[in-house]
C-alpha cells in the first residue's frame, strides 16, 4: 500500500504534481529534527556522477561533519548471478539544512524542486502542532525512562540486600549463569524460558528488560550488571543484563519440577 502523503509533501504536490512518485523520504534523528539520506538525494536528483565521489565534492563546500551530516555505513544486499553478496555501503545522515544547500548548489531543475520540498517540509516541522507534538514524546521518553531506571536500581538494591539463610551458605558460589545457559538445560531457548516464567509470576518485562516482581527480588535469585554501549548516532546509552545465581538457578529447578518440567538430563535418566 502506497504512503500517505504528508501535510509537507501535499503542499509540495501541489505545485509540482510531476513528481508525485520522487518525493525524498524524511527521518528523524534522536532529537526529533528531520534528517535526509544523502545516497536518497543523489538519487532523486538523478546525479550520473558516483555517489561517493558526487558527496566528497558537496561536502567540501565548508559542511562540518557531526554539525552538518554524519557519515555512517549500512549492509546492502545484492545478486550476483546464483549468489547473494552483502557488501557494506557508506551513506551520510544531512540535516536538512545541509541537503537544502547541496540542492541549490546543483543549479538545475530537479535542484530547485527538492529545495522547495525541504522549505515546505521546514515549515511543517516549525509549526507549533508539530513543536507542541515532540515536546510531548520527549516528555513521556523521559518519563518512562525514569521509571524504568528506577525499576532497575530498586532491583538491584534488593538483590545487594538478600535474606540470609542457612540455604544461602551452602550455595556460596560466586558463578553466575546467563538466562540461556540456563534454558539450555531444559532443551529451550532463553526466550521461551524467560516467558515461562512470566507466566508463573516470576518476573516481567519493562521496556524490553526483564525484572523480578518484589516477591522474589530479594531473594539472591539474580545479580544485575548495567553495560553501556554506543548508539547509532554515536551517543551513549545503558541496558541492564540479568544473570542467575545458583541459588536462582535451584529455585527455577524447583519451580519448574512442580510444573512436571525437568531437565534434560533427568528426563533421560527416567527414560
Amino acid at each position: 500500500m502506497a504512503r500517505r502523503p504528508s501535510k509537507a509533501e501535499q503542499i509540495y504536490l501541489k505545485e509540482d504534481k510531476q513528481i508525485t512518485n520522487e518525493l525524498i523520504p524524511i527521518k528523524t534523528n534522536e532529537k526529533q529534527e528531520p534528517i535526509v539520506s544523502g545516497r536518497d538525494l543523489h538519487c532523486f536528483l538523478e546525479v550520473e556522477t558516483k555517489y561517493q565521489d558526487w558527496i566528497k565534492r558537496q561536502l567540501d563546500y565548508g559542511f562540518e561533519e557531526n554539525a552538518d551530516y554524519a557519515l555512517i555505513s549500512q549492509l546492502s544486499q545484492k545478486r550476483e548471478g546464483s549468489r547473494l553478496v552483502t557488501r557494506e555501503l557508506q551513506d551520510h545522515v544531512l540535516k536538512l539544512d545541509t541537503a537544502k544547500e547541496i540542492s541549490m548548489m546543483q543549479k538545475n531543475e530537479k535542484g530547485k524542486l527538492a529545495r522547495r520540498y525541504f522549505i515546505a517540509v521546514e515549515k511543517e516541522y516549525n509549526s507549533p502542532e508539530k513543536i507542541m507534538a515532540r515536546a510531548l514524546k520527549v516528555a513521556d521518553e523521559t518519563i518512562n525512562s525514569l521509571v524504568l531506571e528506577n525499576k532497575q536500581q530498586n532491583q538491584i538494591i534488593l538483590e545487594l540486600q538478600p535474606k540470609a539463610t542457612y540455604y544461602d551458605l551452602i550455595l556460596q558460589n560466586n558463578s553466575l549463569l546467563a538466562t540461556t545457559v540456563i534454558a539450555k538445560d531444559y532443551g529451550m531457548s532463553a526466550t521461551a524460558l524467560n516467558r515461562l516464567l512470566h507466566e508463573l509470576g516470576v518476573q516481567y518485562n519493562l521496556s524490553g528488560t526483564w525484572l523480578l516482581y518484589q516477591k522474589y527480588a530479594d531473594q539472591g535469585y539474580t545479580s544485575s550488571k548495567t553495560q553501556n554501549y554506543n548508539r547509532s548516532d554515536g551517543t551513549q546509552g545503558s541496558r541492564l543484563h540479568t544473570y542467575w545465581t545458583q541459588k536462582g538457578r535451584l529455585f527455577i529447578y524447583e519451580l519448574l519440577k512442580d510444573e512436571g518440567i525437568l531437565p534434560l538430563i533427568e528426563r533421560n535418566y527416567e527414560d
